[in-house]
């Protein structure tokens, strides 16, 4: 049972962009299921995981902003922040949570924010400068 699933509104336009989100969402997947394997206790080690995962991708993404000059850099940076803000009190929230209400909680939360990142701040910058390498 899969975590999230690449929605085509997730898309920027850009190939190469959108095939790295499609990675993340499939690592972060993987990372999932084990957790389901595990049950909760492996709650710990699976947002350690999707943490180090997402914040690969959102270091990546803001080295190539500085080394751009890309002015909308403090808000793309705060917007990412903002999401592993979400995820630590994901994890907090998990643990009170029943299993199921917490992931379903985590599958939502992901996707509006992924939505929402992608389609604003992902789809300026890369309309502003193009893909970048990995």
């Amino acid at each position: 049972m899969a975590l999230l699933r690449w929605k085509d509104h997730y898309s920027v336009g850009i190939e190469d962009i959108d095939h790295e989100h499609r990675d993340l969402i499939e690592q972060i997947n993987q990372i999932y299921e084990q957790l389901l394997i595990s049950e909760p206790r492996g709650a710990p080690a699976f947002f350690d995981d999707m943490i180090k995962a997402i914040s690969g991708h959102f270091a990546l993404e803001e080295r190539f902003m500085r080394e751009r000059g890309y002015d909308q850099l403090p808000q793309h940076k705060e917007d990412h922040e903002r999401l592993l803000d979400e995820i630590l009190c994901l994890i907090d929230n998990f643990d009170r949570d029943d299993e199921m209400a917490g992931r379903e909680d985590l599958s939502a939360r992901l996707d509006a924010w992924l939505s929402r990142h992608f389609e604003t701040h992902d789809a300026r910058l890369h309309g502003a400068f193009g893909p970048h390498p990995e």
